[in-house]
């Protein structure tokens, strides 16, 4: 990877290198503490988390996927989803920016070359961030692709205009996901200062305002051979890139779930009143909201659980990737995202249910829970979750191999 990494100029100092899951989390909890103190301020101001993503780059934790057998840590994916949502619970905005960062490191465990490998892996421990130029708009359906690589020489080139381009404003690295000529679909990894590429701040969503998922312009920008992945490869037999990408997404519902409630606690305790005909003196005693907290309290519970043993699933499946255990993993994974999707957007109405009008005010922005919550949850329809496991127990169809699964 020589030619790539001349390109790549390094002024950060190297990260911390985590030593356990336990270290792990705690790490991703002291981060969560300080990301959580200005979070509303962002929101509000749309204040791009520059310095926090710095902090997360010197954490160590961006390396925590790392194979072992390329010096990392190879954490678990029940860990890797709960630090996911510990993060989001303090920002999930600034939880998602990883999400492709995690999804780039698996797609090139599973087929980047020894020496891409290598290099990717190291730059991932020193702190670098990985951004991706995935999605684009103008396509007759979701997940096609008008971006193109063309062959120049000893390396290609690349053309294209991508959208909901998640951490390419805060990225080391860009993943530019595009078709070859045999209209296989690749991931090649550039620098990010890369002649060609322009980044536009433009996302303008009502929610995870601070993603900075806005779009990525490719004019005749060059790539290094070495610097090529063939993408396609990992969906045309079992592998766990799709369930691992899903369970960050899942990690990052839970964690707005998990922020969306602890402010109905604390606003229902201290400025809630209650129901006139509920014949107590504190919103906190009115049974019916006492019922409804604990509803909540039992699904956010819940949908953990599941994240949990989904996690565990992929950790089977990653050892020993068999259909049989990539599928396991595939319908562990999409039982969780169907349930953390559902609690984020319940947990965050459920705020405004019991905490009454005066928590509607424009000042105390928690509506940024619910707009966070509708905004990340249409990432990928859960309808098509249902569908996928409902046909595989009903029909015996195999869940299809895609990103989205």
């Amino acid at each position: 990877m020589g030619t790539v990494s001349q390109l790549h100029e390094r002024v950060r100092p190297l990260a911390h290198r985590i030593q356990s899951d336990e270290e792990a989390l705690e790490i991703a909890r002291s981060l969560a503490a300080r990301f959580s103190q200005q979070a509303s301020d962002r929101d509000i101001n749309r204040v791009l988390p520059y310095e926090e993503l710095e902090a997360l780059s010197q954490s160590g934790l961006l390396g925590i996927t790392t194979p072992s057998e390329h010096d990392g840590l190879d954490i678990s994916n029940s860990v890797l989803a709960e630090i996911i949502a510990i993060l989001a619970e303090a920002d999930p905005s600034i939880a998602q920016i990883p999400q492709n960062h995690f999804y780039i490191l698996e797609a090139l465990r599973i087929d980047g070359s020894e020496e891409q490998k290598n290099f990717f892996f190291s730059r991932a421990l020193a702190g670098d961030r990985f951004g991706n130029a995935f999605s684009e708009l103008g396509t007759a359906t979701a997940g096609q692709y008008n971006t193109r690589l063309t062959s120049d020489g000893l390396g290609f080139r690349v053309n294209g205009r991508k959208f909901y381009s998640t951490g390419v404003l805060f990225a080391d690295w860009i993943a530019i996901f595009a078709l070859n000529a045999q209209d296989d679909l690749t991931m090649s990894l550039v620098p990010r200062g890369t002649e060609g590429i322009q980044i536009i701040d433009d996302w303008d969503g009502f929610g995870q305002r601070t993603s900075g998922s806005g779009t990525t312009i490719l004019h005749n920008v060059y790539v290094n051979a070495d610097a090529v992945v063939l993408h396609h490869k990992g969906f045309e037999r079992a592998t766990t890139i799709g369930s691992v990408g899903q369970i960050i997404h899942a990690g990052i519902d839970l964690g707005i779930a998990r922020a969306a409630f602890a402010e109905t606690v604390e606003f229902v305790k201290t400025h809630a009143r209650p129901w006139t005909d509920s014949g107590v003196e504190r919103a906190a005693d009115d049974p019916l909201t006492i019922a409804r907290i604990g509803q909540i309290a039992i699904r956010i519970e819940a949908a953990a659980a599941m994240l949990e043993r989904a996690g565990k699933k992929i950790d089977i499946a990653q050892i020993n990737p068999t259909e049989d255990d990539v599928i396991e993993a595939t319908l562990a994974v999409a039982a969780a995202k169907t349930l953390t999707t559902e609690i984020a957007i319940e947990a965050s109405n459920t705020l405004f249910e019991l905490a009454g009008t005066s928590s509607t005010r424009i000042g105390l922005n928690l509506d940024r829970h619910w707009r966070n919550a509708r905004t990340h949850t249409l990432h990928d329809p859960v309808r098509w979750k249902y569908h996928i496991v409902g046909n595989y127990h009903l029909n015996g169809v195999i869940p299809p191999k895609n990103w989205t699964l």
